[in-house]
């Protein structure tokens, strides 16, 4: 049973720092899976819900929601954060000139891809964000991750955890121009809610449920090229989001945009502050730069918002984030 989200004051632009700490006292997980849960929010989705996303399969008809890892990416340099380089180690041309050293004729190719692990399509891991010093679940967060990586929570951790319910609520066309929000809009609790009830049945949101978020902010850089899609401007959910996240028990959150929350953020001075309070502090698992359109469109073709959803991340040993290539089976 979802729990009643804690009613805080409204938010002070110019006081970050006691948004931040009332939220996550209010909505802080710590504990309640144990000591050593590695696991967050997806301890929401068991062997139950994952029965009742398979029964959600009637046409076979799937979608990956994944861009593509590509050196003409949206990337732009920003904390070292490059497209991937593809680049082969053994090739066509090598394979017809013989010189590869194989017998009878046969030949092949072999490429290599150096990639920062959040450059496409990606879950942020729970030893990606910190809060005040703490990692996931109270513990320090120097000593969880070092610089051979996760020591703790590493994505590997949840290789096969990633399979439950997916449900898309298209705030891009219940509040956007032609199905895009514009940079900068909040999406509040109320903006979730209405998008529900506009949707229907079948987008209603419960225990253990994979959330996906359209904005339509993927769509304009489609249109208009990447500019500042990689850390720019964009809708986003508010900070006011995160005790309905915490009430409605979500496994995962994720989104078309760079950055999962609005941008800019809602106060004077801070930066990501929902991710401070989403990551380390409920445990939750944050999906960003998700292909959500072609989703979307077959959404609102047959008024089913609602599909079998597995979104398992590459595992990456020690990883605080790895690239994925979700799959909603309608």
């Amino acid at each position: 049973m979802a729990e009643k989200a804690a009613h805080l004051p409204p938010l002070d632009p110019r006081n970050p720092l006691a948004a931040i700490e009332s939220a996550a006292d209010a909505y802080r997980n710590w504990g309640r899976w144990g000591e050593d849960d590695v696991w967050g929010t997806l301890n929401f989705i068991d062997e139950a819900k994952r029965v009742e996303a398979a029964g959600l399969i009637r046409r076979g008809t799937t979608f990956s929601l994944s861009q593509l890892f590509d050196t003409d990416g949206p990337q732009n340099g920003w904390r070292r954060r490059t497209n991937p380089v593809h680049t082969m180690l053994d090739t066509g041309v090598d394979a017809a000139r013989g010189n590869q050293g194989f017998p009878h004729g046969i030949g092949g190719a072999d490429d290599v891809v150096f990639m920062p692990l959040q450059s496409s399509t990606q879950w942020d891991g729970l030893g990606h964000i910190f809060d005040r010093g703490r990692a996931w679940n109270g513990r320090d967060c120097g000593e969880v991750v070092t610089g051979e990586g996760d020591q703790v929570t590493g994505i590997e951790k949840t290789r096969d955890r990633f399979v439950s319910r997916g449900v898309l609520l298209d705030v891009g066309a219940q509040f956007g121009e032609n199905g895009e929000l514009p940079d900068g809009f909040a999406i509040t609790p109320e903006h979730l809610d209405a998008t529900i009830e506009a949707q229907g049945e079948s987008s209603h949101i419960g225990t253990g449920d994979i959330m996906l978020v359209r904005t339509g902010r993927l769509a304009r850089a489609r249109r208009d090229g990447w500019e500042e899609y990689a850390g720019g401007p964009a809708a986003g959910l508010s900070f006011t989001t995160a005790g309905w996240l915490h009430g409605h028990e979500v496994a995962a959150v994720a989104t078309d945009t760079w950055g999962f929350e609005v941008r800019p953020n809602e106060f004077d001075d801070a930066f990501q502050p929902l991710h401070q309070i989403a990551i380390p502090n409920m445990g939750l698992f944050i999906g960003e730069l998700w292909d959500l359109d072609a989703l979307a469109k077959d959404c609102a073709t047959d008024g089913r918002y609602d599909f079998f959803l597995t979104a398992a991340p590459i595992p990456f040993t020690k990883a605080v984030g790895s690239p994925v290539n979700p799959i909603a089976v309608k």
